[in-house]
């Protein structure tokens, strides 16, 4: 047995995209086209679009599907100009051969640019990068050992035991001056680094529930073999678990408030965990960690009650303090410069700082208010803002109203135009999005405005693919599975870069990640299912890039913390989205796509 399949030890040998499932085979001729497709294969129910990009205009040409193992026509696809250029100026041209609905290997050609791929087709195609997408925070665990069960070529050391964690001049307080030592074991890492932050963790966690939430019975047959795998917890939540351990100790117990972040003073090198033994500290409470804090702890009540019921009541106690410190403190925000004039030593890593706290302080009351039905809470939600934004860590308003539309049972009798103008918002946001989205050179929504491209822009991506979904969960109109599925192609390799932007899944994927776990072992291939940021115009990390076009602004360096990091909270929407479609899709091939 190989060590994938010890990896996966569930999943058919179709299913491990591992296996390259698109394959480029050499031709005669060099062409100036290139073809950009979802590198690990197609559904044999779903849509299987190609796009084809050149300098210049194309003459009439086709797509030859043909079967690999006989090599056996089996339909032929004039290629449709694409009504807009892509953002480097380039002509587009389209191809649709969602009538191949039978399982296998198929060449496609297309003869006049000397062009031939191998696709596979087939029903299991994303489950090893469903499970791997989540499988990926069991990687960023901190304070504990990662055996070869579990994690294969990828074990370590235990490292960072966060056992005496010291108090911040910043956050001193009278119980807990400087230089107390504190205990705060378990979590994730961030990112590429090893600090953990709580904002951050804040909209990780808060995601993850949400996709258990919306897809539960899916997510209770999945085995990601992990240490916890054995248990009757779903293997999403026992990792959400993992955090929320140590999310718990990050609140002083003292006065309810939350430390904004546990890190050491600066960045560690590119070196290994265990070798990473700079001093750790716990700096600063803000209004946004205890806001964030709170809104995860009360979701975390209701989602674990069924499986931690000794241990839900403290989480709801705590959401309730922090918000009560919040409202005590609402306007403490984290400025590390400042910070760094006042107090030693100077904290230099990731500030997550946030100067807006309206939104965090939604999302803390949408979810104390489904946890309590207190009118405390809904005086917050019933005067906000209905216009939709899409998430980010730094705007979490919309984790809030996707809870409650999820859970409108729980909402007042009165609240029928209310819901309905917030429905209304998320359904005319999607639509929008869909619509560009088919328009666009690639079909896809993300490459339909230049602005998308920030740090981060897959994840923008992925939280877009989210919206798609809630939508169709919402009208049942298939236009936004469709759209949401088209998001899937475009981080699976449908995009101006060729890249599939998940380590290990594809034909050519992210080799050099800012990642310090992978970096630290350069003798072995990335840790897989990890999303990295995608392009980014801004450049500010210095690295050499291809180009300063949007969306070719990647580059597959160890330097490029801009393009080529991975994040927790880049990681979670990932998962949710292929976690969905492909709870989605097995209804949906069975004849009953699951709505509202």
């Amino acid at each position: 047995m190989s060590s994938l399949h010890r990896f996966f030890p569930n999943r058919c040998r179709d299913a491990l995209a591992f296996l390259v499932a698109v394959t480029l085979i050499p031709s005669g001729a060099a062409s100036a086209a290139e073809l950009h497709l979802n590198q690990l294969g197609f559904l044999p129910e779903g849509k299987k679009t190609v796009v084809i990009t050149a300098g210049n205009p194309l003459q009439k040409a086709e797509l030859i599907v043909k079967r690999r193992d006989n090599n056996q026509l089996v339909t032929r696809i004039e290629l449709q100009a694409a009504k807009e250029k892509t953002l480097a100026g380039e002509h587009a041209w389209i191809a649709d051969f969602s009538e191949v609905k039978t399982s296998g290997d198929y060449l496609l050609e297309i003869p006049v640019l000397d062009i031939t791929r191998v696709v596979t087709v087939a029903p299991s195609i994303y489950d090893a990068l469903a499970d791997a997408s989540i499988k990926a925070f069991y990687f960023q665990r901190a304070s504990t050992a990662l055996d070869k069960t579990h994690a294969d070529l990828w074990e370590r050391p235990a490292a960072h035991p966060d056992d005496r964690v010291l108090i911040h001049p910043s956050a001193a307080s009278p119980k807990r001056p400087a230089g107390t030592m504190v205990s705060a074991p378990k979590g994730w890492y961030d990112a590429g680094d090893y600090n953990k932050y709580v904002v951050n963790s804040g909209i990780t966690m808060g995601t993850l529930m949400s996709a258990y939430e919306r897809y539960p019975d899916f997510f209770r047959n999945r085995v990601l073999n992990i240490p916890e795998s054995d248990n009757p917890v779903p293997d999403i939540l026992d990792e959400v678990h993992y955090n929320l351990e140590w999310l718990l100790a990050m609140q002083d117990p003292e006065d309810g408030g939350v430390y904004h972040k546990l890190t050491t003073a600066g960045f560690e090198g590119m070196v290994a965990a265990h070798e990473a033994v700079q001093p750790r500290y716990m700096v600063q409470k803000t209004t946004a960690a205890a806001l964030d804090f709170a809104a995860v702890m009360a979701q975390a009540a209701r989602v674990f009650e069924p499986y931690f019921p000794s241990e839900t009541p403290g989480y709801l106690q705590a959401a309730q303090q922090a918000w009560q410190w919040a409202e005590k403190n609402p306007d403490v925000a984290y400025r590390q410069e400042q910070l760094n004039k006042t107090f030693d030593p100077d904290v230099t890593t990731g500030a997550y700082g946030d100067e807006q706290f309206g939104d965090e302080r939604l999302w803390a009351a949408a979810e104390l208010y489904i946890a309590t039905g207190e009118k405390t809470f809904w005086s917050v939600l019933e005067s906000a803002s209905t216009e939709y934004q899409l998430p980010n860590w730094g705007n979490v308003r919309w984790l809030g109203y996707y809870s409650l539309l999820a859970h409108k049972q729980r909402l007042p009798e009165s609240s029928g135009s209310w819901r309905s103008a917030i429905e209304k918002s998320l359904v005319s946001a999607a639509t929008q999005l869909q619509q560009a989205g088919s328009n666009s050179a690639y079909r896809v929504p993300m490459v339909s405005e230049p602005r998308n491209f920030v740090w981060g822009s897959n994840a923008v991506a992925a939280n877009q693919g989210i919206l798609l979904l809630e939508a169709f969960r919402i009208t049942g109109n298939t236009d936004f599975l469709r759209s949401a599925e088209d998001t899937r192609d475009y981080l699976l390799g449908r995009n101006a870069t060729g890249y599939s932007f998940v380590t290990g899944f594809g034909d050519k994927t992210p080799q050099h990640p800012h990642h310090r776990l992978a970096a630290a072992r350069p003798d072995l291939p990335p840790l897989p299912g990890f999303l990295v940021g995608g392009p980014n115009p801004s450049q500010p990390d210095g690295c050499t890039y291809p180009s300063k076009v949007a969306d070719l602004s990647y580059t597959d360096h160890v330097c490029s913390y801009a393009s080529n990091e991975i994040a927790i909270n880049w990681n979670a929407p990932l998962a949710y989205l292929i976690n969905g479609l492909n709870a989605i899709e097995s209804q949906h091939s069975e004849g009953c796509p699951h709505h509202e």
